[in-house]
């Protein structure tokens, strides 16, 4: 493990990243992807944690556009979030890996209650962890929850995986004039209004000095060569 930069990360995953090429739900290809990915660096003893949205399910957005109450829709949103979680556990323990489902919301049937204590000892004993159903309230998205979390159990950095290989100043698939960032402040990440992560999970990470690192899902090897520090896609930092 001694050329990783990083020994604990939370990776956030979008929940349309695991609908690969279909409209809506889970491609098993894209799960044993990830799970691919992820195994060299847990075989070499990584503490992983995981935070996946919930969008290629549910969106509460999208339900309070179409009148839905918000509050409700954002509820079945989290309980999506806890569909990929336990997709992305069988995913990772056919490929051998010990793996943990800790939810905000008790569901004591299909995963456990979420305690930072244990599941600081889970990420300790080599168990990757996924957290599940955000916050566990409405109003709040899994780009907060996952900044929440790696604060809360102390990761070094905060990896999100998305369809896109950086930030840019503009957005890359309709503008071929964008500009890509390698590094970026987190107060111009805010005051340019870039859709990294939503605000509040922004701030929270400048707040506790807790490094963003955006990448292309898709890129070979791209978490271990993410954890050993390579400059890939971009590093929002203070």
């Amino acid at each position: 493990m001694s050329d990783y930069k990083y020994k604990r990360v939370l990776l956030k995953l979008s929940g349309e990243a695991l609908m690969g090429s279909k409209n809506f739900g889970i491609d098993p290809v894209v799960l044993k992807k990830i799970a691919s990915d992820i195994r060299p660096a847990y075989e070499d003893g990584v503490q992983i944690a995981v935070v996946v949205g919930g969008g290629n399910i549910f969106r509460g957005l999208s339900g309070a556009a179409a009148g839905m109450d918000r509050a409700q829709g954002d509820n079945m949103g989290m309980l999506a979030t806890v569909i990929n979680s336990l997709a992305l556990q069988d995913s990772f323990e056919h490929a051998g890996m010990h793996c943990r489902v800790m939810s905000a919301i008790e569901m004591h049937q299909v995963s456990e209650t979420y305690i930072r204590r244990r599941a600081i000892r889970h990420l300790e004993k080599g168990r990757i962890t996924i957290f599940a159903a955000g916050t566990g309230n409405p109003y709040f998205t899994t780009d907060t929850a996952a900044a929440l979390r790696a604060c809360e159990i102390g990761a070094e950095v905060l990896m999100k995986a998305t369809k896109v290989d950086g930030i840019y100043d503009a957005d890359p698939v309709t503008n071929s004039d964008a500009k890509k960032f390698d590094t970026i402040s987190y107060a111009e990440v805010l005051s340019r209004n870039l859709h990294v992560m939503d605000a509040t999970a922004t701030a929270l990470c400048k707040d506790n000095h807790m490094p963003i690192m955006v990448f292309d899902l898709d890129g070979d090897q791209i978490f271990e060569r993410a954890l050993r520090g390579e400059a890939i896609g971009t590093t929002v930092v203070e």
